[in-house]
Formats: C-alpha cells, sequence, structure tokens
C-alpha cells in the first residue's frame, strides 16, 4: 500500500539524518518514485538493508537500507541504495557492478524505468 505524500511529510519531519530528509524529498517530487519514498519514511527499524548474496535482479536493483558485504557478486548488477559498508562497495566495483546512492539514481532516472525495489 503506497503511502499519501501527506503521510510521508508528516513522518519524514522527525528524522535527523540530513541525507535522508533529502533524499525523500526529491523522491516525493517524482510522482514514479512515491513508493521508495513511503519505505524511507518508515521507521529505522523497519528499513530493509542487504547482504549482497541476496541482490539478483536485471534492471536496477533499490535498497531502501544498507548494502552489507556478507555473501559473493556472481554477476554485474547495477544497484542503488541508501548507504554501502565500505566492504560491500568494494566487492562490488571488484565484480564490476555499477553502484550509486539514492538520491542520485532518483535525480538520473525521474520516470524509475528498469527499478527493482528490493523487497524481503
Amino acid at each position: 500500500m503506497i503511502k499519501s505524500k501527506t503521510k510521508i511529510t508528516k513522518q519524514t519531519s522527525s528524522k535527523t539524518s540530513k541525507y535522508l530528509v533529502v533524499t525523500i524529498k526529491e523522491a516525493l517530487k517524482n510522482p514514479a518514485w512515491i513508493e521508495v519514498a513511503g519505505i524511507l519514511s518508515r521507521p529505522k527499524r523497519n528499513r530493509m538493508n542487504a547482504n549482497i548474496s541476496e541482490l539478483s535482479g536485471e534492471n536496477t536493483i533499490i535498497v531502501c537500507g544498507k548494502i552489507l558485504s556478507e555473501g559473493e557478486v556472481d554477476k554485474k548488477i547495477k544497484v542503488a541504495a541508501l548507504g554501502f559498508s565500505e566492504a560491500a562497495k568494494e566487492k562490488l566495483l571488484k565484480a564490476g557492478c555499477e553502484v550509486s546512492l539514492l538520491k542520485d539514481e532518483i535525480k538520473n532516472n525521474p520516470e524509475a524505468k528498469n527499478i527493482e525495489v528490493f523487497q524481503k
């Protein structure tokens, strides 16, 4: 279920991370990214972190949390996330994967074409 912009904005007002607030505001500007803004506005304990081993897909994988380094990469993928652990970023770059921050992906792909939102 997609949250309303009003509810997302209300939940965003309690966030302390400036980067997170800016990312949510960028996502709210584009109707295609409303689902991601809703996920990011959740409490931190409900945010989805992902291990490298859990990532797979043909399109850009959007992780509304942090990428952690457990596991190995078996193919080149494109990943956009709220954050990356240093070890995870190293592994992904060594494997030839494309990595970007979520805010940058929202700016570069305002129509949200060819994305898959990571869900556990």
